[in-house]
């Protein structure tokens, strides 16, 4: 195989590198890979990091491979070998942000700012408001209020430390006391606790050790894509994975440029749609990272009647008020208030100040009072059904941003008793839409409101409300939509179609290291929508045999345990103490009940991790069909419908992880060969991905095309078919339980497309016209079809028992 950097991959293979797992540990591992099938190796951030770190995402030196990792002679030297091997790479970058480390003289643009404050060269790099705190940048790294840790610092070789930070010392303060000489830096060491309401730079969402890039910035941009540039351009990288580029000040304008400075290379972002939200079409990328086709996957293989059974035994349950996890709509709802009016506190209180100047500098603007900005400020924000909207100052918003704004604004308004005092609320959205002018107040309040409402919807929906509403935990995936967790197959072949026409080089995904579960954990838990009853009757037996501090969190942890299928402890209690924390509904972060997470964890050890786990067990054996089906079905649709599939790694085979602390595992990557579930998922993986590579011309556009193909008979809503380029047919079992209880397929059929004989990959068999379901998925939940070739005594360049 041949490559070339600006043909889209057939297929990737995501490695968490770290550590415990750095490029030599990679390069072993890609003869495996390629053997596999996949055409690139996807691999997490590679520039220098906060030592340690098991993920990169906090990157201290854009100039620097990771030294830990085998700096950057490791990673040309993996290059080679997955050259050698047909195999490109495909980098993760993080242009949002960078580590806040301790020490801090690790980010040394971040070192120069602390010491020479907005004088430095490297002031324009970070998004500081130097008019807050008598211009100086709050640190908010003390264990306790100033007062109480003044005695912890020292002044050593002209540096300021406390505990393992190190700071710089402002040029002639050095000889000063250590009050004095606190008070004279462009620096101010605060009270952790602060970062809530006085934090005046920009971060990562709600994480004060990450502080946000201004990459909009041309010098910025060069600054730190230098290095990323260079590997594109000397051909070790191939192609580029955007991490959240909703966080930037002008996704648009930072994708134009880096679309320029590439080349060309194939490029996806990690932009997360909600519901029917689509990707901006002028994004010159090839598409998202694959949380929407996640979605419709998971979807397809969720049962709608029995979901709404077990939504309806979870309220009877748990006794949840409708905004506490009772209902969809009002928690997020209420989750929205708590995170805009406490994590993001300081966020909102520096759009006040950007909306107070904006209004004393017009005269049409004025009397606004802050209390009214604040209000209509956290009234719109908490109503928008997306991350952000994309407006740019100088130029019109798009119809849908308006649309979005208008809407969200008619809503805010009822928190104005009086009329003329809901007027700020037509001001904000104006100033968030670009209205109001080209100034530098005006682009400030555009971007920060932008900016802002996605790390709104980030920690209120994704890691707030998905875990205060629990009533699949399947369904409560990044981009999910708990209160609609099913699909039908015409949906999934219109996202298909959509994809095919719109984004068909883009990227599909069932596992990222950011999934709150792996695919095969989540298809467990969507099993349970077919065994509702089961899963209620369950629940009524196991409430009084173990001590669950709540209702809730019994119903979560045992779900939880479910998908794991293993009683392991180490595991799932990390893992549900992270659930009751990010719920904040009885313990938190920042403020935990120590009580009470000890007895969550007492719970988990002798209830889910105990002996009435067997109880668990007999239910996954009797569901055991349903799991097979959806880990069969969604590997199979995944890696043959439109789009770029990426695997995580180890996911060829059976893997069941929860995000904390599986995630930030070393690779553990499955045998060659394996029996069970495990093996028939390797050789169905290997198989699809293989014939990916042998002909990449069926999978792409404008050649690969996409048909859906309807069965015909009693059951034709439990199948799911396609054909790409009239040359491959995929085809799934969903809802085999229910499938059963009608009496199985009976005279159900699927018209293979065209004339001819077709082969089924899997089993040898071979096929023609209308093929009876009982027979193709009689044995197995899936098939995969390739039409016979006729030149060809084998119909295939391989034989099914090489795969």
């Amino acid at each position: 195989m041949t490559r070339d950097s600006c043909t889209p991959p057939t297929a990737t293979y995501r490695l968490q590198l770290q550590p415990a797992f750095p490029f030599a540990a990679a390069g072993r591992a890609v003869p495996h890979l390629a053997s596999l099938g996949v055409s690139h190796l996807h691999l997490s951030p590679v520039l220098e990091a906060v030592p340690g770190s098991t993920h990169g995402y906090d990157v201290v030196d854009h100039t620097a491979v990771r030294a830990e990792l085998g700096g950057e002679e490791g990673l040309r030297a993996l290059a080679r070998t997955a050259h050698d091997h047909g195999l490109g790479l495909v980098l993760d970058i993080v242009p949002n942000h960078m580590a806040v480390p301790a020490p801090e003289h690790l980010n040394g643009p971040l070192w120069e700012v602390l010491r020479d404050g907005p004088a430095s060269r490297y002031a324009r790099w970070f998004d500081i408001d130097w008019a807050e705190h008598g211009g100086r940048i709050l640190l908010p790294v003390l264990a306790g209020p100033l007062g109480a840790e003044l005695h912890r610092f020292t002044v050593a070789d002209g540096v300021l430390r406390y505990h393992d930070h190190a700071f710089p010392l402002r040029p002639g303060t050095e000889r000063l006391p250590t009050a004095e000489l606190l008070d004279a830096q462009w620096y101010r060491p605060a009270w952790w606790r602060l970062a809530r309401t006085e934090l005046n730079y920009r971060r990562f969402f709600t994480v004060s050790e990450l502080i946000a890039v201004r990459v909009e910035d041309p010098e910025v941009f060069a600054a730190t894509h230098a290095k990323v540039l260079q590997l594109l351009r000397e051909g070790v990288l191939d192609g580029l994975r955007v991490d959240h580029p909703d966080g930037l000040a002008d996704p648009a304008g930072y994708l134009r440029r880096l679309e320029e400075a590439a080349d060309g290379r194939w490029t996806v972002v990690e932009k997360i749609l909600s519901g029917d939200e689509r990707l901006p079409a002028g994004w010159p990328v090839a598409g998202t990272t694959g949380y929407d086709a996640l979605r419709h996957l998971d979807g397809l293989f969720t049962d709608p009647e029995g979901a709404a059974e077990l939504t309806a035994a979870y309220r009877s349950f748990t006794g949840a008020a409708p905004d506490r996890g009772g209902d969809w709509p009002a928690t997020v709802r209420r989750a929205a208030y708590r995170v805009v009016t406490h994590e993001l506190a300081a966020e909102v209180a520096r759009l006040v100040r950007t909306a107070g100047r904006l209004c004393e500098a017009s005269h049409r603007l004025r009397d606004h009072a802050p209390w009214a900005l604040r209000t209509a400020l956290c009234e719109i924000l908490v109503r928008l059904p997306v991350y952000r909207p994309y407006a740019v100052p100088g130029r019109p918003p798009t119809p849908g941003d308006t649309a979005l704004l208008d809407e969200a604004a008619q809503g805010a308004r009822g928190a104005f008793t009086v009329p003329q005092e809901a007027q700020a609320v037509e001001f904000v959205r104006d100033a968030a839409l670009g209205r109001l002018g080209d100034g530098p107040d005006q682009r400030d309040f555009c971007a920060r409101f932008a900016q802002t409402a996605s790390a709104l919807r980030a920690k209120s929906v994704e890691d707030t409300a998905f875990y205060r509403y629990a009533p699949l935990l399947s369904a409560t995936e990044v981009g999910g939509t708990p209160d609609r967790p099913a699909l039908t197959p015409a949906e999934f072949h219109a996202y298909c179609a959509r994809l095919q026409r719109d984004w068909p080089a883009g990227g599909t995904v069932l596992s990222t290291h950011d999934t709150k579960r792996s695919a095969d954990a989540r298809a467990r838990v969507a099993a349970l929508s077919e065994y509702p009853q089961e899963w209620a009757d369950l629940m009524d037996r196991l409430w009084p045999q173990a001590a669950a501090p709540d209702p809730h969190v019994a119903w979560a942890a045992w779900q939880s345990a479910f998908g794991l299928g293993a009683p392991d402890a180490r595991r799932l209690a990390p893992a549900v103490l992270k659930s009751v924390r990010e719920a904040a509904l009885l313990t938190t972060w920042t403020e935990p009940d120590a009580a009470y997470e000890a007895a969550v964890e007492a719970f988990v050890a002798a209830g889910p991790c105990g002996p009435a786990h067997e109880e668990l067990t007999a239910l996954a054996d009797e569901a055991a069909p349903t799991v097979r089906a959806n880990v069969l079905g969604a590997t199979l649709l995944h890696l043959t419908m439109p789009g770029v599939p990426d695997l995580y790694m180890g996911t060829e085979g059976t893997y069941r992880a929860l995000v904390d602390p599986d995630n930030r595992r070393p690779p553990q990557l499955p045998p060659q060969e394996a029996e069970g579930l495990s093996g028939e998922k390797l050789r169905l993986t290997r198989a699809a991905l293989r014939l990916r590579r042998e002909h990449p011309e069926w999978f792409r556009a404008p050649s690969g095309s996409y048909e859906p193909l309807a069965a015909l008979g009693p059951a034709a809503e439990h199948c799911v078919a396609f054909a790409r380029a009239g040359e491959v047919v995929a085809a799934a079992t969903r809802l085999p339980r229910r499938l059963g209880a009608a009496g199985g397929w009976r005279e159900t059929v699927l018209a293979l497309p065209g004339g001819g004989e077709w082969r089924e990959l899997l089993s040898g068999g071979t096929w023609e016209g209308r093929v009876p379901l009982r027979e193709l998925l009689g044995a197995g939940p899936v098939a995969l079809l390739v039409r016979a070739c006729p030149q060809s005594p084998d119909g295939l360049k391989f034989s099914p028992s090489g795969v």
